[in-house]
């Protein structure tokens, strides 16, 4: 950081009940008052008057010996700047920086300390310094134009914010090869490279120290120009985003009773956040999905408009399908859910995604790309849904909610969602069977693999109804394997029947299902037992009402008769006639 040093002589100032004087042995003539505090200061024995064209100009009616008092509380820069002018005019030694420029150079012109008064002068001195020094220099140019926030009518008058903006544009602009002047670069891990170039970024957090208007300004410049790419344009306010906006932990709210200064910081992480979310580039990939959603999670804390919550979830939701679970894990902020994990924001995000997905891609299914970005976002869910299900706080409704978002296509099996269900089942251990029932019903059994499956039917934490419906499919699945695709004559199942062993349907509706459960049918509270004995009852009297026609039709043809008709070709065609009446019944 450079600096300026005028004047040659020792400070001689000093201060006795808020009155600043000098050590003189003249007695002093000039009394200027600045809010609270008093200037002791001498008219002509010090070249005070001959270098101000004001104090020249409000002590032009008064004699050399009387006494004048001046209240100047309209000074920029305060009694500050006003004693670094006073000390230049008794030649007492002084440091001008990028720090103090902005309030010596506005308390200089107020005072009018041009040459055009006396040659030399401080106006002179200062313009020469800045352009010169300040200007050239870096870090100086954003010193500078930062503390022209205290000042910002006269800085923009002066010219001082528009020419530090020219300069730190052009510096930004300049290829990082040819980047000379020092610059602050704190990113992990890059200080311990021993050669190393200029990184593209290098000025992204030299320039986040400025406030937000200042730091839009520089931002907007950039972009007009079009020379850096909008990854980098992104990366800036990523990087603004973190020195500025409050953290995560933070963010809860601290019910009303919340202080003065609480929310005037609020309002103004509010206008910073908005002013960021309206200089993201429109391309792509110029932000990451996870910055979004920070920022979006950090909005409804903040209460932002519509407009910027809006803009932040179609922008998450183009790029959802890059996310990583660890993009979606933020705190819940609102004081009437008590889920630790935000799931709605997830939620809002989801759906935008699939009405972008919908329109964009009418027939996914043979687009590659477009089934390839669904079932991302699929899976990514899926892997969601497992973290928040250890919540205890997470509701069935929430939980199902979330999952039956997710489009059928967006997944290829179901392996996934068992694994979430089944870590919330662990969790939740005192779900009730209708919120159990509820659950597991957004499960497709038939989209389970093998290994899974297996892994169900043995789980006692599903209800007993999924269970079934598993084992169900897996024997009507291992049916379909083992049948012959021939198909069985009439007289075949007719002669058949008198071979098949009478403890068939017994084995399937009881002994299978209680030998693939296990003990689970003995903590059970006879819900299955009466189910089997149900089916039990239906097949047997199938069975038994086929039985009884038939011996009616051997009896009738005996009496019509007088014996029976063991005619092989008749027996067949009463088995079809009996077979159709079977159907059409």
């Amino acid at each position: 950081m450079k600096f300026m040093k005028l004047g040659t002589k020792a400070d001689t100032f000093y201060t006795e009940q808020a009155t600043r004087t000098l050590i003189s042995e003249i007695a002093a003539d000039l009394v200027i008052q600045i809010n609270d505090i008093t200037y002791l200061l001498h008219k002509l024995q010090f070249p005070l008057l001959p270098k101000c064209g004001l104090l020249q100009r409000l002590c032009y009616d008064t004699s050399d010996s009387e006494s004048v008092s001046l209240e100047l509380h309209d000074i920029p820069g305060g009694e500050d700047a006003f004693e670094l002018c006073a000390k230049f005019c008794y030649g007492i030694a002084i440091n001008i920086s990028a720090h103090n420029f902005v309030s010596a150079l506005c308390a200089a012109k107020f005072l009018r300390m041009n040459d055009s008064i006396e040659k030399g002068n401080l106006v002179g001195k200062l313009e020469s310094f800045f352009n010169s020094c300040i200007l050239e220099g870096w870090k100086d140019s954003i010193a500078t134009l930062q503390t022209t926030a205290t000042l910002p009518e006269w800085s923009e008058n002066l010219g001082i914010v528009r020419k530090c903006i020219d300069s730190i544009i052009e510096k930004i602009l300049t290829p990082p090869p040819q980047v000379k002047w020092s610059y602050t670069y704190t990113r992990p891990g890059y200080t311990k490279k021993q050669h190393h170039s200029v990184p593209k970024d290098w000025w992204t957090e030299d320039v986040s120290d400025l406030d937000i208007d200042l730091f839009r300004c520089i931002i907007m410049a950039i972009r007009s120009t079009y020379v850096l790419p909008p990854q980098l344009i992104g990366e800036a306010l990523h990087v603004y985003a973190c020195r500025w906006l409050p953290g995560l932990t933070k963010l809860k709210s601290s019910g009303s009773s919340a202080s003065q200064t609480e929310e005037s910081n609020k309002e103004k992480n509010r206008k910073i956040l908005e002013t960021i979310v309206s200089m993201i580039p429109a391309d792509r990939g110029s932000v990451s999905v996870g910055f979004l959603f920070r920022l979006l999670s950090i909005s409804i804390h903040l209460g932002v408009s519509s407009v910027t919550k809006t803009e932040l979830i179609r922008r998450a939701s183009l790029q959802f399908e890059e996310a990583t679970v660890s993009d979606l894990l933020y705190p819940s902020k609102s004081s009437s859910d008590q889920n630790y994990y935000d799931t709605e924001l997830v939620l809002a995000v989801l759906e935008t995604f699939l009405k972008l997905w919908k329109r964009m891609s009418p027939g996914a299914v043979d687009n590659s790309y477009f089934l390839r970005s669904i079932r991302n976002v699929g899976k990514l869910i899926d892997s969601y849904l497992q973290v928040v299900a250890r919540d205890d706080n997470m509701q069935v409704s929430k939980f199902v909610s979330l999952a039956e978002t997710v489009p059928s296509i967006a997944r290829e099996d179901h392996d996934d969602l068992y694994q979430a269900i089944n870590i919330y089942l662990k969790v939740h251990t005192d779900l009730s069977k209708a919120d159990k029932k509820r659950l597991c019903g957004i499960l497709d059994c038939q989209r389970l693999s093998p290994e899974v499956r297996a892994h169900a039917v043995k789980n006692e934490l599903l209800p007993l109804r999924t269970v079934v419906q598993l084992l169900y499919f897996e024997q009507d699945k291992g049916s379909k394997a083992t049948t012959s695709h021939k198909l069985p004559k009439p007289h075949e199942i007719l002669l058949g029947a008198k071979h098949r062993p009478a403890t068939t349907n017994e084995e399937f509706n009881g002994e299978e299902i209680r030998e693939r459960v296990h003990h689970k049918t003995k903590r059970s509270d006879g819900k299955l037992l009466a189910l089997d004995l149900e089916k039990k009852m239906v097949i047997k009297g199938d069975i038994e009402e086929t039985r009884s026609e038939k011996a009616r039709g051997i009896k009738d043809a005996s009496s019509s008769s007088g014996k029976v008709d063991l005619d092989p070709k008749k027996i067949i065609r009463r088995t079809r006639s009996k077979s159709e009446h079977g159907v059409k019944k």
